[in-house]
């Protein structure tokens, strides 16, 4: 009897009635047209899986890299696990076109009719059915690849290399110091999300090391221009901001790094399909072993009639793209996106997903003053969090011609901030691989230019890498290490408190603050003036879950972090 009330009250629902497994918008999205673009997520996984060896699943890379966040004989979780073909058999079976699959999201994406929809709805190993989204590229001002016509800067007499005109877009955030030091980003491993890479040929990318590059949206291997869908001059010139070397003209921090480039978005399209090429772009590059993602594309408004995100959803839960960069971020991978090109909103925020994410660093744009630039979107988060995490010159970034294999051209806006900003933390992660993106964060943070007092439009303020870099050494501080030291905590594992013990040989504030692997600041346990001594502090973790945290003491600017676990 219950089966035939339940079929019965299927079959006698009005067409678009509100399911209980169907996601916002997607009933209206039927409305226009014959098929929609979604997400079908899925319920469970086979578990037993996890006793595989890790490398079945990553590269060595990979694991090494999730070693820094993660306890040993956990480096492989629930999100790596395929997601169950039998489920995928199913759905393929009903007549459904599979788009892609996302094992950290347990879910494929498809587009669907109402048929298509109702049948899928009706499957027990369904959750839910949620629309994929699609951002409008836009851009603050139109790059006409106008050639630079005006006489090349001179660098400055002591740096090691000449930059010509891209020197002062590098020298605002101290590029130069660390080119100085010999740090070029050799040994990192960065991925670049954008919408393709044409003109690879062009004389700044002689030397660049490329490990992979594939094109989501045709499924090919070719991220340049083609007969298909898409164009790349976008990515051309963000690639060439972080990686490109081209003494005289331009010279990016991290041109001795290693790259894997990522084809995510149709310029062509006008449906919501790129959302899903950029979570599938990021279990790819995941698995081959990055360290460092730079993106500048976001995902906001849907092309009409699909809806989408709203600066309401910007509160670091709602978008797929948020919740897939934070759990990159868990996997030990430092994630930079531009936080938009949206300007500032006096009453809310002008975010776009994913620079929302808990962990994600969300980069805004500066003018060649230091001034923020007016096409820089603003936050908060709705959850309260301080967005922009950072800065970066956006304003007016030297960058290659996507036409001309010699030439140079200039342009602005976030896309251009957020490649600088990445290239500025690769140099740091080279000088220090154990870095977690936490740490990273913390570090890029605390030496910014705003760090005493960040706010919605500038955040932590403008990258100054140099200065993280002395905060990571201890050079240029009183508080050097020989008189600075923080012991592991004992016991560790724990359950539910430990003891933290750290000893100064200098007077000054104190903080001691705890942070989750993806960088949330969970619990502040001091934040004194305190004399020189040694120090013993109980901290209690009962109302926090089992996982890793880490500790960072900072006294007078100097810090350090250590890892500790919570096993319950």
């Amino acid at each position: 009897m219950k089966k035939f009330l339940v079929i019965s009250l299927f079959i006698t629902l009005p067409l678009f009635a509100q399911l209980n497994k169907t996601g916002r918008g997607v009933e209206n999205a039927f409305l226009n047209g014959n098929s929609v673009p979604v997400w079908i997520n899925f319920t469970g996984k086979d578990l037993q899986a996890l006793q595989k060896p890790g490398f079945e699943f990553v590269s060595a890379k990979s694991l090494e890299r999730r070693a820094k966040v993660a306890p040993e004989g956990n480096l492989i979780d629930f999100t790596d696990l395929p997601v169950n073909p039998a489920y995928i058999s199913v759905v393929e079976n009903i007549g459904v076109k599979i788009r892609r699959v996302s094992k950290w999201l347990n879910s494929v994406s498809a587009e669907l009719t109402i048929e298509q929809l109702r049948e899928i709805e009706r499957l027990p190993f369904v959750s839910e059915v949620q629309l994929v989204a699609k951002w409008k590229t836009v851009h603050p001002e139109v790059n006409n690849e106008i050639p630079l016509l005006q006489k090349p800067l001179n660098s400055v007499a002591n740096d090691t290399y000449d930059y010509g005109n891209s020197l002062s877009q590098y020298e605002i955030s101290n590029i130069p110091a660390m080119h100085n030091r010999g740090f070029t980003g050799q040994g990192v491993v960065i991925g670049v999300f954008d919408a393709g890479f044409n003109l690879l040929s062009h004389e700044v990318f002689n030397n660049l090391n490329i490990l992979a590059a594939y094109d989501f949206v045709n499924n090919d291997t070719n991220v340049g221009d083609e007969n298909d869908m898409g164009e790349g001059s976008h990515g051309t010139k963000v690639l060439s901001l972080i990686g490109g070397f081209k003494q005289g003209n331009l010279v990016g921090p991290a041109f001795n790094a290693s790259y894997i480039l990522a084809k995510t978005e149709n310029t062509d399209s006008e449906t919501p399909l790129e959302e899903d090429n950029w979570i599938a772009a990021m279990e790819w590059a995941d698995s081959i072993g990055v360290d460092i993602l730079t993106t500048s594309l976001g995902y906001l408004d849907f092309d009409p009639p699909f809806q989408g995100y709203t600066w309401e959803d910007m509160n670091g839960s709602t978008a797929r793209i948020t919740i897939a960069s934070d759990l990159a971020v868990s996997k030990g991978i430092a994630v930079f996106n531009s936080a938009g090109n949206e300007g500032s909103n006096s009453t809310r925020n002008t975010l776009s997903a994913p620079a929302d994410g808990f962990a994600v660093l969300a980069i805004g744009s500066v003018t060649a003053t230091g001034i923020r630039s007016g096409f820089s979107s603003v936050g908060n988060t709705i959850d309260g969090r301080i967005k922009p995490d950072l800065m970066a010159r956006g304003s007016q970034c030297v960058v290659v011609s996507s036409i001309n294999e010699t030439g140079y051209v200039t342009g602005s806006g976030t896309s251009y901030s957020c490649p600088i900003a990445a290239g500025a933390a690769a140099l740091l992660l080279e000088a220090n691989p154990q870095l977690t993106p936490a740490q990273l964060s913390e570090l890029l943070k605390q030496t910014a230019s705003n760090s005493a007092s960040p706010n919605r439009e500038y955040g932590w303020g403008i990258i100054n890498i140099d200065a993280a870099y002395n905060a990571l050494t201890g050079i240029g501080n009183e508080n050097s290490p020989a008189d600075f030291v923080l012991y592991q905590n004992y016991p560790n594992p724990f359950n539910p408190s430990t003891t933290i013990k750290f000893s100064t040989k200098s007077e000054g504030i104190v903080k001691l603050s705890i942070y989750s692997v993806t960088g949330e600041l969970v619990y502040e346990i001091l934040n004194n003036f305190l004399p020189a001594g040694q120090y013993s502090v109980q901290f209690d973790a009962s109302e926090l879950s089992s996982g890793v945290y880490f500790y960072n003491l900072n006294i007078n600017g100097f810090s350090q972090f250590k890892k500790m676990s919570l096993v319950k």
